[in-house]
Formats: structure tokens, C-alpha cells, sequence
């Protein structure tokens, strides 16, 4: 069970990044909490993120292992299905009208651990971040590939994830005067995410198809 290589490496996470940038409930948590309850708060609450995107990984690497070995033929299938997901995804995002629209004005006083909690809980029970795995590992995975290698690209995945919504943390006043400032950084940020989602759907399509 090989770990990741070089090129997986260098294909995964410039997209990951790119689709981690993208506004979500997680960087809205994330920022609220910092805006409202100070940095300590904030980052507890990316790490609970984090480690919730930890649990997905694992849950999706684990259900695809298994499929993988019962039924081979299933990679196909499963491609596919995630191209298709992710072209959807890609439609939807550039559709949306979403921003970080952060307030927190109404939002509870939350010490570190109780904004861990509710940053794992936002992350776990969202069933869409599960689909989302299940869609994406695969695009960067052989049909042969065991247990190792996608749970290493899911910690990559989440180590990007707590850089990223820490410093959202660290700089939260700055980052919400910004972002209210610039409503275009947002909408470009949608608008990056959904050409990274476009690409990775199409190509699984594509793969799939010229591997038959």
C-alpha cells in the first residue's frame, strides 16, 4: 500500500487547495467564531473541521476499499458517478449566489473546546462533504489502490484544510472587513471552484470512457 507519489501529490493539492478556498459553512463557522470570540476560539474551531474531514476520509476510503475488492468492475462506476457529481457541483457553484455573509452578532460565546465541537459537528453531519470524497478521492486513485495512499491524500486534504481556516482565524476582523469590502473576492473564489470541479468532472468522464 503505496503512499501517495510526486505527481498524485502535485495534481491533488492545487486542487484541493483551490476547493478548499471556495465560501462554505466551514469558513463561515470558522470566521464567526474568531469575529465574535476571539483567535483561540477560532482555531479550536478549524481544528474541529479538520478532524471532521478526517472522519469523512476515512468512512469513504474505507466503504471504497471495500467496494473495490468485491466488485472491481466498480471503479468504473464509481468514476463516473463522481464525474457526474462534480460537473453538478461545478453547475450549481457558479449558479450560486453565496457569499461568506459573516454577522455573528447572534451567534453564542464559545470557549476552544466547545468551538471544536461545533466545527466538527458542521462538518460531520454535512452529508454533502461525504459525498464530496466520495466523488473526488477517486479521480486521483488506481483501481488498485489500497488503504494507504487515499487516507494519506485525505490528511493532506485536511492539514490544508486547518492551514487554511487557521489563518481565517488568526486574521478574522481583517479577513471580514475584506471580504464585506470586496464581495467580488467571493464570487471569484465561487467562480475558481467551480472551473477545478468542471475539470476533475469532465476528466473522470473522459478516463472512464477511453478505459473501456
Amino acid at each position: 500500500m503505496a503512499l501517495p507519489d510526486p505527481t498524485t501529490l502535485a495534481g491533488f493539492v492545487p486542487a484541493a487547495v483551490a476547493l478548499i478556498l471556495a465560501p462554505g459553512p466551514d469558513t463561515v463557522y470558522v470566521l464567526g467564531r474568531g469575529l465574535r470570540d476571539g483567535t483561540r476560539p477560532g482555531v479550536a474551531g478549524a481544528a474541529g473541521v479538520a478532524t471532521g474531514v478526517l472522519v469523512h476520509v476515512t468512512v469513504a476510503v474505507l466503504g471504497l476499499a471495500a467496494l473495490f475488492r468485491t466488485v472491481p468492475a466498480a471503479y468504473t462506476t464509481v468514476r463516473v458517478g463522481g464525474g457526474l457529481y462534480l460537473l453538478f457541483l461545478a453547475v450549481r457553484t457558479l449558479r450560486s449566489g453565496e457569499s461568506f455573509g459573516v454577522t455573528g452578532e447572534d451567534a453564542p460565546d464559545r470557549g476552544p473546546t466547545r468551538s471544536f465541537a461545533g466545527g466538527l459537528l458542521v462538518n460531520v453531519l454535512n452529508p454533502k462533504v461525504a459525498l464530496f470524497f466520495l466523488a473526488f478521492l477517486p479521480q486521483f486513485l488506481g483501481p488498485d489502490a489500497g488503504v494507504a495512499e487515499p487516507l494519506a491524500l485525505g490528511a493532506v486534504y485536511a492539514a490544508l484544510t486547518m492551514g487554511y481556516l487557521g489563518g481565517v482565524a488568526w486574521f478574522a476582523e481583517s479577513v471580514g472587513t475584506g471580504l464585506d469590502a470586496r464581495p467580488r473576492v467571493g464570487r471569484g473564489l465561487h467562480l475558481l471552484t467551480a472551473a477545478v470541479l468542471g475539470v476533475f468532472g469532465g476528466w473522470a468522464l473522459v478516463d472512464a470512457y477511453s478505459s473501456q
